[in-house]
């Protein structure tokens, strides 16, 4: 999986910071369930981070390694279609899948939302290199 090549605007950044901090320290019900699950590299080695922006956006939850968005929908995600579907677009543009679940999916089946996870990880995992290092052949 190619690592992205864009950096968020320092301009962007700075606006952005102190809304993505304040997120961090008020997540959702649904949005906190979540991210026990998926800190501390608990699905397959992987990390992931809350509310880190890429470019003018805050996504839910984002691994970098995998260019992986997790996206947990609340209610006012209803009157927002239009601007989660520009949104998501943008962000498949620079390579990265993103999952959307609703807040009702992460509170009464969270394995079932992890098993989706795991299956969006495995599949965006770099394949294994050749080996470096002492005996390995070079071209």
């Amino acid at each position: 999986m190619p690592k992205h090549s864009w950096q968020t605007s320092p301009e962007w950044g700075q606006r952005l910071k102190p809304l993505a901090r304040e997120m961090r320290r008020e997540p959702t019900g649904a949005e906190a369930k979540l991210w026990q699950h998926l800190r501390k590299r608990q699905v397959r080695g992987v990390r992931f981070r809350r509310q880190h922006i890429i470019e003018r956006f805050i996504p839910d939850f984002c691994a970098l390694d995998v260019m992986l968005i997790v996206e947990v929908d609340g209610p006012i995600h209803q009157y927002t279609q239009e601007e989660d579907r520009v949104r998501q677009a943008f962000l498949e543009s620079l390579g990265y899948e993103v999952l959307r679940f609703a807040n009702m999916e992460v509170f009464t089946n969270v394995r079932a939302v992890l098993d989706v996870i795991e299956a969006a990880v495995e599949r965006r995992k770099p394949l294994p290199g050749p080996p470096q290092g002492e005996g390995a052949v070079t071209g």
